[in-house]
């Protein structure tokens, strides 16, 4: 009896432990810096851009700006919807999506493994893992993720959704060009619920079959 009392504290000291030594974000605001460069053997920087991520709770918002304009998502895990807004050339664009929408959009994610890795590395003050992402079409990309960090919301990035830790560098291809994403700050700190709200006009509204016939 006093064995069986015994081995039931070691296993919660461990678990207790493990818990406190992983940090967990349920509220806050995650910054990324992305390079662009050409996908040739240059290399050059043509571009930056900028992702600020806020996350509360089941709310999360994205916002990405460049040198051309902005894009923002608003998503709502709890009550299954989403917006994306644009800001281009002065025009303003408000895209709704329906759960399925949501779906569809990160659909070439879905069934995404990473292969581990025994490659480690420090990036922005995080010890990191290197995995390699294998879409299901056979595409590949490299994540550095911490694994001490766990962030609650696991939709506000679905394709990062089966990942063991925040991600703090990865890098993907998209037709010439390369993308390198660095995380440069989180910040813990209480976000306003406002900071979620979807704006009630300003914008063109479309619907997401719609935008994604149009860009077809």
């Amino acid at each position: 009896m006093k064995k069986a009392i015994v081995i039931t504290l070691l296993v919660f000291f461990f678990a207790t432990a493990s818990l406190i030594a992983q940090k967990t974000i349920s509220e806050g605001i995650i910054k990324y810096n992305i390079q662009v460069q050409n996908s040739d053997k240059s290399n050059a920087i043509v571009d930056s851009a900028t992702v600020i991520i806020y996350l509360k709770g089941d709310l999360s918002r994205t916002d990405m700006i460049n040198s051309l304009g902005s894009e923002t998502t608003i998503a709502d895990i709890k009550a299954n919807s989403a917006v994306i807004l644009k800001q281009y050339s002065g025009q303003k664009l408000m895209i709704t999506l329906t759960k399925e929408d949501w779906k569809n959009k990160y659909d070439k994610y879905d069934g995404i493994v990473f292969q581990p890795s025994e490659e480690t590395k420090e990036i922005a003050g995080y010890t990191c893992k290197k995995t390699t992402a294998q879409l299901k079409n056979g595409t590949t990309f490299f994540v550095y993720y911490a694994p001490d960090v766990n962030v609650i919301n696991k939709e506000y990035e679905p394709i990062f959704k089966n990942l063991p830790g925040l991600p703090v560098q990865y890098e993907f291809t998209q037709g010439k060009l390369t993308f390198l994403y660095t995380i440069s700050t989180v910040n813990l700190n209480p976000i306003p619920s406002s900071r979620f709200d979807v704006p009630k006009s300003g914008y063109r509204i479309m619907a997401y079959d719609d935008s994604q016939q149009k860009a077809n």
